[in-house]
C-alpha cells in the first residue's frame, strides 16, 4: 500500500470506527428465519459527509495523551501521530508519489510541500480540512 494510502485509511478509517453503526433490525438480516446459512454481512455504509479530518487528528492526539506533535504543519508529526514511519526514505516515497518535483532531501521546502500536498488529497478525497490545516 501507499504511503498516501496508509495515511489516508489511518485518518479515514478512525472516522469509520468512531461512527456508530446502526444494527441491523431483528428480522431483516436476510433470507427465512428457519435458513440454515448465515447471511454474509453487509458493507459499511459510506459515510454520510466529509470527514472532518482536523477533529479526526485530534482525537487521535487526544487518545494518545495529546504527544508534543506539531501533527498541523508538520508531514514528520503528522505521520507520527498516525503510528507511520516519517523516516526520510518514507517521506522521499511519498514524495514521488505526490509528484514533488524537487530536491528529495528533507529539506523544509520538501516535508512543507508533502504536508500541503496530503492534506489537499485527503480533500480532494472526501476530507474536510481546515484552512489552518491545509497550510
Amino acid at each position: 500500500m501507499s504511503i498516501f494510502g496508509k495515511i489516508k485509511d489511518a485518518i479515514f478509517g478512525h472516522h469509520a470506527a468512531a461512527v456508530p453503526q446502526d444494527p441491523i433490525p431483528a428480522g431483516m438480516a436476510g433470507g427465512s428465519p428457519t435458513a440454515t446459512e448465515t447471511p454474509a454481512p453487509a458493507p459499511a455504509p459510506a459515510p454520510s459527509g466529509p470527514v472532518d479530518v482536523d477533529q479526526v487528528l485530534s482525537d487521535i492526539s487526544k487518545s494518545k495523551g495529546n504527544p508534543d506533535l506539531n501533527y498541523q504543519s508538520s508531514i514528520v508529526d503528522l505521520m507520527k501521530l498516525l503510528g507511520l514511519d516519517s523516516s526520510l526514505d518514507h517521506r522521499k516515497q511519498l514524495a514521488d508519489e505526490l509528484g514533488y518535483t524537487g530536491e528529495k532531501d528533507g529539506s523544509a521546502e520538501m516535508n512543507i510541500w508533502l504536508h500541503r500536498e496530503v492534506m489537499r488529497q485527503l480533500a480532494a478525497n472526501g476530507g474536510q480540512v481546515s484552512a489552518a490545516l491545509a497550510g
